[in-house]
């Protein structure tokens, strides 16, 4: 899988069932493993955005249209 394509994925938090952001980047460890996804929200700010990183061990599934995630895991 490509960073491509996860970046067409809608991330959704379980725990409230909201939609989190959009993926922009990932980071890497010395190993080449995923770490984490770096998000963007903007919800509705035109002009203001926030990123944060979500831990991979807090992804919970990767479906064909949808990233689900645990924000309860760190």
């Amino acid at each position: 899988m490509r960073l491509s394509d996860l970046q067409h994925k809608e991330i959704v938090n379980i725990v409230d069932g909201k939609r989190v952001g959009i993926i922009i980047d990932v980071i890497v460890d010395e190993k080449g493993s995923i770490t984490s996804l770096v998000l963007e929200d903007r919800r509705g700010r035109k002009f203001s955005r926030e990123e944060y990183n979500v831990m991979w061990n807090q992804i919970v599934k990767i479906g064909d249209d949808i990233i689900l995630i645990d924000t309860r895991n760190k």
